[in-house]
């Protein structure tokens, strides 16, 4: 016997509050709903229902095993779903939401290998550093750079990014580097106004956390802004290394207090949730888990 097939036959029972009600729901005959019924009572050696004329009831046995089917059940369901929509044709409009340095420099060149895979998708992407709420505001999908607290949300990650102190080689030549976090205070500091940490930068050093209170003379919510400030040998910057990572690389910024290491940060794929999650948008997620498999900047 399918247990599937008793489970479902059970619930339906249950649902439907008698075998006749269940019988038709499920396209049955009631004889063939008293059999799943009594042989999965048997299977497990327990009374799941109370029969009388008049009406049906709950063993405590049934009322656990229902709870369980139930779970089981819905599990099921949406695994079926799952598979059924990653074959299913993509169609339709994804609204997406991105951080505003982030999805100009590693989203943007995305988007064009994801529309020739899926042509019947229509992307809609806005660029904001404000953290949206996806269910009020009719979002399919955001990128979140941050760490994560527990939320009803689904997240999927998909890379991560170090906060990195730096600053041009002129700024250095200058200004002396700092040899402590503390000496921030010290400096010409241009900071990201959407830190959530303020004015009080967090390091683990050699003899471990270490918090650099800092005087910005500058605040901006562009990360792209500080950047520039970095590159004229103005300022010190904390900048994610997916900004400053190839400047760095190549020499144009250094990296300051390399035994101080700032916070790292994941990148999710955030979305509402993973019940019938449109195939248009697991196809998305995935693309874009594949992309950012191999690492797109130095870390």
């Amino acid at each position: 016997m399918d247990k599937f097939l008793e489970m479902r036959t059970f619930a339906a029972v249950v649902e439907a509050g008698s075998f006749v009600a269940a019988a038709e729901a499920m396209g049955l005959s009631k004889p063939a709903v008293s059999r799943h019924v009594s042989e999965l009572e048997t299977r497990l050696g327990t009374r799941l229902l109370h029969r009388t004329t008049r009406r049906l009831s709950l063993t405590p046995e049934g009322t656990l095993f229902l709870s369980r089917c139930q779970t089981l059940l819905a599990d099921l369901a949406d695994a079926e779903a799952e598979v059924s929509a990653r074959n299913a044709q993509a169609v339709g409009t994804v609204r997406v939401n991105a951080p505003l340095t982030f999805g100009n420099l590693h989203l943007a060149p995305l988007w064009a290998d994801f529309e020739l895979r899926h042509p019947q998708v229509r992307l809609e992407v806005t660029l904001s550093d404000r953290v949206v709420d996806l269910v009020d505001e009719g979002y399919d999908l955001a990128i979140r750079i941050a760490r994560l607290d527990a939320s009803s949300l689904v997240s999927r990650p998909l890379s991560s990014t170090r906060m990195v102190l730096c600053a041009a080689p002129a700024y250095v030549a200058r200004h002396g580097a700092p040899a402590h976090p503390a000496e921030l205070a010290a400096h010409t500091v241009w900071a990201y106004s959407g830190f959530s940490m303020g004015d009080e930068w967090p390091f683990e050093g050699p003899q471990g956390h270490v918090t650099a209170s800092v005087r910005p003379t500058l605040r901006s919510n562009s990360g792209d802004t500080c950047r520039i400030g970095a590159l004229q040998g103005h300022a010190i910057v904390l900048q994610p290394s997916f900004l400053v990572g190839p400047d760095i690389a190549d020499g144009t910024l250094v990296e300051l207090l390399p035994a101080y290491r700032s916070l790292r940060l994941g990148i999710h794929a955030v979305y509402p949730s993973r019940k019938h999650l449109p195939s248009k948008v697991r196809l998305l997620v995935d693309h874009l888990a594949a992309a950012f498999h191999t690492p797109r900047w130095p870390d």
